[in-house]
């Protein structure tokens, strides 16, 4: 992470926690907002992920981001790097088409971000039939809890760290 930039790392032991849950994301394209040092997205590629998308509107984030994936030698074709505001660039997506199977959000704590990103996720058509959302946020955060096409699936704890995975809602 830049200096000077005020950003909460995932723990290891969370992320880890995540992707034991998650199991096999091999093929799967992740879409990592409020991606901060790109952790979740990176972490992706490294298990199989066919693409990863990282939203991150810190500049010197972004260019960490984009540091650490060259570091790692990962190619250009396997990741787009948009620097924006996570809410602001879910429109686009959706107008672009973008299907995502695993959505991560790790947004700041205590400002409601992460439901008012659950919110925008609801209404924007990003995610794939079979995709997941997860969410990290603080157990004192309230998430959105009347989605018409996410449903929770998992709950997790971590200290004051929340992992709550959604679904999407089956069509029949």
């Amino acid at each position: 992470m830049p200096k000077g930039v005020d950003i909460r790392p995932t723990q290891d032991r969370v992320r880890e926690a995540v992707f034991n849950i998650l199991a096999d994301i091999s093929g799967r394209r992740v879409l990592d907002l409020f991606a901060g040092s790109g952790a979740f997205g990176i972490e992706s590629i490294s298990r199989g992920a066919a693409h990863a998308t990282f939203v991150e509107n810190n500049f010197r984030c972004a260019q960490t981001i984009k540091s650490n994936l060259s570091s790692l030698d990962i190619p250009d074709g396997a990741y787009d790097i948009i620097k924006a505001n996570a809410l602001s660039v879910m429109p686009r997506l959706a107008r672009a088409g973008g299907r995502f199977d695993l959505i991560f959000l790790d947004p700041p704590y205590y400002q409601d971000m992460a439901k008012k990103s659950l919110i925008s996720l609801d209404s924007h058509d990003i995610l794939s039939q079979t995709g997941l959302v997860v969410v990290e946020h603080s157990r004192k955060d309230t998430l959105a809890s009347d989605l018409r096409t996410l449903v929770l699936d998992k709950e997790r704890k971590y200290g004051d760290t929340m992992i709550t995975i959604y679904r999407k809602v089956a069509h029949v």
